[in-house]
């Protein structure tokens, strides 16, 4: 059974930064394709920032240039670092995970205040 467990989140004034962790257990991680989606209040979940088993990313481009997304396969874990956030970054942060199937964190809750 694949698990994906997220951490990281929390409340930062705008311009702070966050580093979200997701760890994943009961696959093969190093040949997951890995992505972080979030969902703001009132609005659909759209995908943040993806990365393939060969490690290229790809981002929206809302967060290019501030958010960066990286994987290790040794920990099972994919980051994703968040600089200059701003308060339209609030929402739900999502970490999913595909290979056979596609698998779905908790959320972490992620506040930027003005």
């Amino acid at each position: 059974q694949v698990q994906l467990v997220e951490s990281g989140g929390g409340l930062v004034q705008a311009g702070g930064s966050l580093r979200l962790s997701c760890t994943v257990s009961g696959s093969i991680f190093s040949r997951m394709f890995l992505g972080w989606h979030r969902q703001a209040p009132g609005k659909q979940r759209e995908a943040v920032a993806t990365i393939t088993n060969s490690a290229i990313t790809n981002y929206a481009d809302s967060v290019k240039g501030r958010f960066t997304i990286s994987r290790d396969n040794a920990k099972n874990t994919v980051y994703l670092q968040m600089n200059s956030l701003s308060p339209e970054d609030t929402g739900v942060y999502y970490c999913i995970a595909l290979l056979t199937g596609t698998y779905w964190g908790q959320g972490t809750q992620v506040t930027v205040s003005s």
